[in-house]
């Protein structure tokens, strides 16, 4: 049985967990729109390959088209933003004590940053774009980071804290 100081305490705990990947995904599209050429310089050399190891076998996928990469890097940032957006949403719910919409939100926002990070930089930048293979060039230690970091959220997000239960 969960008591209300507990659930209030996990209240706070996933108000501020989803808040701090809120945050962290605003500074994210922030950055990148508002520095767009240092961002965009990755994306272009993930997707052409330039820097792997140049194996015959591998690099017929490479992408040197420069609209094409730069059109990725733009879905990308609007992706980010709508996830920031959806998570500042998904905060100010869970601020607010309303734990179903909150939980429904959060949980679209912390899957957006999943499938970014998981299915975008570390699935098909990091194995089809070869990107594990670039000294220079490889976002997978920080896109598994804030994958797992997601993940954990998303986690505490849907822990049964009884109030939120009594809500649905």
């Amino acid at each position: 049985m969960v008591t209300s100081t507990q659930g209030r305490a996990l209240g706070l705990a996933v108000t501020l967990l989803t808040g701090v990947v809120a945050l962290y995904m605003t500074l994210v599209a922030f950055g990148n729109i508002t520095d767009f050429g240092t961002n965009r310089e990755f994306v272009r050399h993930v997707f052409a390959m330039d820097t792997t190891f140049k194996d015959d076998d591998l690099m017929w996928r490479a992408i040197t088209t420069r609209w094409v990469q730069d059109a990725a890097y733009v879905l990308i940032i609007v992706w980010e933003t709508v996830a920031a957006l959806v998570l500042l949403y998904g905060t100010w719910l869970w601020a607010r004590r309303e734990p179903g919409r909150a939980r429904r939100f959060s949980t679209y926002g912390l899957l957006m940053v999943m499938l970014l990070f998981g299915a975008g930089f570390i699935g098909i930048g990091g194995e089809w774009f070869a990107m594990w293979q670039s000294g220079d060039w490889n976002g997978l230690d920080a896109a598994t980071r804030i994958f797992l970091v997601s993940g954990v959220v998303l986690i505490v997000n849907h822990l049964p804290d009884g109030e939120a239960t009594r809500s649905r």
